[in-house]
């Protein structure tokens, strides 16, 4: 598959690392030239830098991995090309939380719903929500099993072929796919993703508040 990612960052590392060794062709975009040259090289198996534009012309599937600040702009360069393709949101609206107590780290969301904005500036797109709750560091990492059970990716997209495409990339770099919902769902994933990287920088497991599928039981009332 023909995957244009856009940035050069660690996020845009991790997953173009994964996919080009997957045996997936992959660009990557960049402000600089230099520093989208520089990440190709680094990711390797016939990787190739290039503008902004070209990812995103070059892609069947194109990843936004941007801090949320620069959307727009970059949405309102490329947003024509955009029309038909998938387009992975894996950005995080994240603010220091200034109401926690001194010393404690803990965030909150400077936009409720990234992806709902993104699917609004580039309605011939079709956006899907992903690979945002965990660092890129996580992504990078061979590590894939933790206490029997491989790591999932929740992924929220209201085009069906779409979010088919995002969960088999998903397999390709060794994670599980899990459907959750349609692209207004992925308001609540970017809320659980500052939640537990919250828990996590303060130094609690985010993981063990959740019992695994056989112990969760719930009844609707």
């Amino acid at each position: 598959m023909r995957i244009g990612i856009i940035g050069a960052g660690a996020m845009a590392k991790a997953l173009g690392v994964g996919w080009a060794a997957a045996g997936h062709e992959v660009v990557i975009g960049a402000r600089s030239r230099a520093a989208a040259d520089a990440l190709a090289a680094t990711i390797g198996h016939g990787a190739r830098g290039g503008s902004v534009g070209a990812a995103a012309e070059f892609g069947a599937v194109v990843l936004l991995a941007l801090p949320v600040s620069a959307l727009d702009e970059v949405l309102g360069e490329i947003g024509a090309e955009l029309a038909g393709r998938t387009v992975i949101d894996c950005t995080n609206a994240f603010l220091p939380d200034e109401a926690a107590p001194q010393g404690v780290p803990a965030f909150v969301l400077s936009e409720d719903a990234v992806a709902a904005r993104i699917a609004a500036t580039v309605p011939e797109a079709n956006v899907v929500k992903a690979f945002n709750v965990c660092a890129a560091e996580v992504w990078e990492s061979p590590a894939r099993v933790f206490e029997d059970r491989r790591l999932a990716v929740p992924i929220c997209g209201d085009d069906a072929s779409a979010v088919q495409q995002v969960a088999a990339l998903t397999e390709d770099i060794g994670l599980q796919p899990i459907s959750a919902g349609g692209l207004h769902q992925a308001k609540y994933l970017e809320a659980t993703s500052v939640f537990t990287v919250g828990l996590w920088f303060g130094g609690a497991d985010a993981r063990a508040i959740f019992p695994p599928l056989e112990s969760a039981f719930a009844v609707a009332d």
